[in-house]
C-alpha cells in the first residue's frame, strides 16, 4: 500500500539513516527490555511524533521498555523486519498486514492508529469534482493494488469503470503532478498528499472522501507485532501499547512539544513546515481520546476483507480474527 511523503535530498537521507537506532532511556537502561519498533516508511514523517515524544518523555522507560525506533531501508522492508523477528513491533498499514498474511508471515495487527479511512481523490483548490465528473479525466495514482481497488470502488459508485478515466502512475509522489497541472486530480490521504498540497502549493485541496463512495472505513495505519514474540512476551506487548496510547494522547495535547522532539532528531532530514502541518492534520483522525483509542473493530475488518475479495485484491481472505487482535490492549 503506497502513501507519499515529501521528497528530500540524498544528504538528508544520510542524516536519516544515521538515526536508524533511536533509544532514549534512563541510566539504568540495562534493567529495561529492548524493543525494536520498525517504521512504515524509509524517511521520517509526522506520524511518528507520538512515540518520538513519548520516548523522550520516558513513557516507555516507565513501562520497562528501552524503545529503539528503526527506519527501514525501503518501504518493502517493514514486514520483512517484523516477519523475521528483526523487529518485535511495527508501524505499518492494514494492507501490509493482509498481504503479509497471504505470504504466511507471522504478523498480527495489535492496535489501530486513527479511527477511519481518510483516503480519497484530491483536486486543486477551486476545482471541486464529483465522482461522475471523473469520466474522461486524468488522475495521478500510485501503482499498487489497493489504490486501484479503492479507485475502482469509488468509480463503481457512480456507474463508472477504471477504463473510464486516464491514470498516470507516480513513482513516489502524486502531488507534483497536480501542482504542475499534468493531471486533473490525484489519489491520496488528507494528512500526506493533502498536507503537501497545503504546505507546498499554498492551497487547500478539494477532497472527495472514498468512504462516501463505497470504500470501507477501515483505519489505514496499524501497529503490528511478530506472532512468536507476542506469544512469548504478552506483558511486554501490553506495556508497549500502554506507553504508545499515553504517547498519542500526550502528543495530541502538546503538539508543539511533539514537533520539537521530532525536529531535534530529524531537522536535517525533513521539512519542519510539512511535519508541523502533518501532525496538525493527523490529530483529528484519532477522534475522542478514550479507552477505545487504539481498539480495532471487527466490523471494519469484515467490510474491508469483503471488499478485497469482491474486487479481487485478495483471492481468498482469511477470517478477520486471523489478521488482528485486541488482547494486548486489555
Amino acid at each position: 500500500m503506497t502513501f507519499t511523503r515529501r521528497s528530500f535530498t540524498a544528504a538528508a537521507l544520510v542524516a536519516a539513516i544515521s538515526t536508524l537506532g533511536i533509544a532514549i532511556a534512563p541510566a539504568n537502561a540495562k534493567d529495561l527490555t529492548k524493543l525494536t519498533f520498525i517504521q512504515e516508511w524509509p524517511t521520517p514523517d509526522g506520524f511518528w511524533v507520538p512515540w518520538i515524544l513519548g520516548n523522550k518523555k520516558g513513557f516507555y522507560a516507565e513501562e520497562g521498555i528501552d524503545l529503539e525506533i528503526v527506519v527501514p531501508p525501503t518501504v518493502a522492508d517493514t514486514m520483512k523486519f517484523l516477519g523475521t523477528g528483526r523487529a518485535q513491533v511495527a508501524f505499518t498499514t492494514v494492507m501490509d498486514v493482509i498481504f503479509a498474511k497471504e505470504q504466511e508471515a507471522p504478523v498480527t495487527a495489535i492496535a489501530r492508529y486513527g479511527r477511519g479511512n481518510n483516503w480519497g481523490i484530491l483536486s486543486a483548490q477551486g476545482s471541486p469534482l464529483k465522482v461522475p465528473e471523473l469520466k474522461g479525466k486524468t488522475i495521478g495514482i500510485y501503482n499498487d493494488a489497493w489504490t486501484k481497488a479503492q479507485l475502482t470502488m469509488m468509480l463503481a459508485d457512480a456507474g463508472l469503470k477504471l477504463d473510464d478515466v486516464n491514470t498516470v502512475a507516480a513513482s513516489d509522489d502524486t502531488v507534483p503532478l497536480l501542482l504542475q497541472k499534468k493531471v486533473d486530480a490525484i489519489t491520496g490521504i488528507t494528512n500526506a498528499e493533502g498536507t503537501e498540497m497545503f504546505t507546498t502549493g499554498d492551497e487547500k485541496a478539494e477532497f472527495i472522501a472514498a468512504t462516501d463512495h463505497g470504500v470501507p472505513n477501515t483505519p489505514i495505519f496499524m501497529i503490528a507485532g511478530n506472532d512468536d514474540w507476542l506469544k512469548a512476551n504478552p506483558d511486554v506487548a501490553k506495556a508497549f501499547l500502554r506507553a504508545t496510547k499515553k504517547s498519542i494522547e500526550y502528543a495530541a495535547a502538546h503538539p508543539d512539544e511533539g514537533i520539537a522532539a521530532f525536529t531535534e532528531l530529524y531537522s536535517k532530514a525533513y521539512d519542519e513546515k510539512f511535519i508541523t502541518q502533518q501532525w496538525k492534520d493527523t490529530v483529528p483522525l484519532f477522534g475522542e481520546m478514550g479507552p477505545d483509542l487504539m481498539v480495532m473493530n471487527d466490523a471494519d475488518w469484515v467490510s474491508l476483507l469483503t471488499a478485497l475479495k469482491k474486487f479481487q485484491v485478495v483471492a481468498a481472505p482469511l477470517a478477520s480474527s486471523a489478521y488482528y487482535t485486541n488482547q494486548y490492549l486489555q
